[in-house]
């Protein structure tokens, strides 16, 4: 049954004493993602924004086991800690009615591109993990270089704004898309989710940790110094992303796509992308060249579910 917000619990397994930045929206998607898992969890991240910034030896933020590893292979370690949980449960070393959680995360780089085999590979092996990317568009850690997941016409360190190059990142499709990546694994659950939204969110992570078998959650990250933003607007950043279409919170359960948050009529992108100062550069030209983009996106989305959830641009 879904739960309200005033049904999250109020325990905090990812306390205070972190260093990310104020309004990263990785910590409030991380906060979540433990209170719904609980303490029986042992999570396993790859190097990145969330390990430097929550893990600042010798202190820790987190209150669970939790395990460092290298940039590209968090999903492989988690697969071998959820199949080391199995022998010692046939064992008897550990209670075979002690329900643990095995949750893997990876930034954009670590997923899309660096730790896609290792994350291709626990998929097909059908390991019982939850495997989420936080998202936040670019290698943010390592200097803001673009990533198979930054958007059309973002500025980023190798993606640069110059005399002769003014649109930045030029790839002609949007991003690569992770919904089909999940839907050619035939995975039993994948959803997008946006801290703008947090019953949504908080939901399909209860809904994902109560699955047997592999899940993916995709889960829409702003950063403030790499989409050069204030500090103050990660959320209405993550909702304008959703009422424009730019990103769209969804649900893959069982071979069914879901909208969890229609659009009735979406806003002009040129909402979303004013609000970041990565995208200042663009021209007009540009910017229609993106909502092309948009427009083509959620017209394959639309197709997948079978109607049309989410609507024309406003006139």
């Amino acid at each position: 049954m879904p739960v309200s917000i005033r049904d999250i619990p109020r325990e905090e397994y990812l306390v205070s004493g972190h260093r990310l930045c104020p309004g990263c929206g990785a910590g409030i998607i991380m906060r979540h993602l433990v209170k719904a898992a609980g303490k029986n969890t042992i999570m396993v991240v790859a190097t990145g924004c969330l390990e430097v910034s929550t893990t600042y030896y010798p202190h820790t933020a987190w209150k669970i086991p939790w395990i460092h590893v290298a940039f590209e292979n968090a999903a492989s370690a988690a697969s071998g800690i959820e199949a080391a949980i199995k022998a010692l449960k046939r064992k008897g070393i550990i209670d075979p009615k002690k329900d643990i959680k095995v949750i893997a995360v990876g930034g954009d780089g670590g997923t899309f591109d660096i730790g896609f085999q290792a994350l291709s590979g626990m998929l097909e092996r059908g390991h019982d993990v939850l495997y989420l990317v936080y998202d936040n568009e670019a290698y943010m850690n390592t200097g803001i270089q673009r990533s198979g997941s930054t958007p059309l016409g973002a500025w980023t360190t190798t993606t640069p704004i110059g005399k002769k190059w003014r649109l930045g990142e030029w790839r002609p499709k949007y991003r690569k898309e992770m919904l089909f990546v999940a839907m050619a694994h035939n995975i039993p659950y994948y959803a997008t989710v946006n801290p703008a939204y947090i019953t949504d969110m908080y939901n399909k992570f209860k809904k994902a940790l109560s699955i047997k078998g592999p899940k993916l959650i995709h889960a829409f990250s702003p950063c403030i110094p790499g989409w050069r933003m204030r500090e103050d607007l990660t959320i209405q950043v993550g909702r304008m992303a959703v009422l424009t279409g730019v990103w769209v919170n969804l649900e893959y359960e069982n071979g069914v796509v879901r909208v969890t948050t229609p659009v009735p009529k979406r806003k002009p992108v040129k909402e979303y992308l004013k609000l970041q100062g990565r995208f200042r550069h663009l021209t007009d030209e540009d910017i229609a060249l993106i909502q092309k983009a948009v427009d083509e996106y959620v017209a394959r989305i639309n197709k997948i579910v079978g109607k049309e959830v989410i609507g024309p641009v406003e006139s």
